[in-house]
C-alpha cells in the first residue's frame, strides 16, 4: 500500500518502511508523528484520490532524529560599487520512518456551518420599526 502525503509544503509518495527527510517539525526524536493530509491512497489498481484530501486517512511515522541540509551559499554584488556580500544557509530537517498507513486513520471534526438569519424577516422588522 502507498500514500501521497503533504508536509512542509511538499508532497511525498510513501510506503511502509520508507525513510524520509522532511522539514523539521516540533517533535522530539523517538516520538510518533501522524500525517493527516493524505492526498492519495491506494494499493495496486485500487487508488483513492482525495478532493483535496482523503477523508479519514492517516499515515504514522516514527521520528529518527534531526539532520541539517546541505550548505547553500548566496553571493550579492553590485557593479562598480565595491559592494559584495556572502550569505550561507543550512535548513533544519528531520528523518522519519513510515510505520503505518491506514484508510480510516484519525478522527476528524466535522465542519459545522452557522445558520444565517432569514433576510426576509429582518427586512420586514426594519420597515415596521
Amino acid at each position: 500500500m502507498f500514500a501521497v502525503i503533504k508536509t512542509g509544503g511538499k508532497q511525498y509518495k510513501v510506503s511502509e518502511g520508507d525513510t524520509l527527510i522532511i522539514e523539521k517539525l516540533p517533535v522530539a526524536a523517538g516520538d510518533t508523528v501522524t500525517f493527516d493530509q493524505v492526498l492519495m491512497i491506494g494499493e495496486g489498481a485500487g487508488v483513492t484520490v482525495g478532493a483535496p484530501t482523503v477523508a479519514g486517512a492517516a499515515v504514522t511515522a516514527e521520528v529518527k532524529g534531526d539532520v541539517r541540509g546541505p550548505k547553500l551559499i548566496t553571493r550579492k554584488k553590485r557593479q562598480r560599487q565595491t559592494y559584495r556580500r556572502t550569505i550561507g544557509h543550512r535548513q533544519d530537517l528531520m528523518e522519519v520512518t513510515i510505520t503505518g498507513i491506514s484508510a480510516e486513520g484519525g478522527e476528524k471534526k466535522k465542519a459545522t456551518r452557522k445558520k444565517a438569519a432569514p433576510k426576509a424577516e429582518a427586512a420586514e422588522a426594519a420597515t415596521e420599526a
